[in-house]
């Protein structure tokens, strides 16, 4: 079950990338530029993931 919601998750990032054009640019996600180096800390976007993860996860159980 798993690997099948990886191989769907993967076929739409590949075929239909706008669908996930918001992840990562939600509020609370840091991207902070210096001339020394870039920093991409996806904070919100993987609280987010996490919750969906969570959930269906004790969805699945039950």
């Amino acid at each position: 079950m798993i690997l099948g919601a990886a191989l769907l998750l993967g076929l739409a990032l590949r075929h239909a990338p706008w669908l996930f054009g918001w992840f990562g640019r939600l509020p609370g996600d840091l991207h902070i530029e210096t001339a020394r180096g870039r920093l991409f800390a996806p904070i919100t976007s993987m609280l987010l993931v996490s919750l969906v993860a969570s959930l269906l996860l004790n969805l699945f159980r039950r």
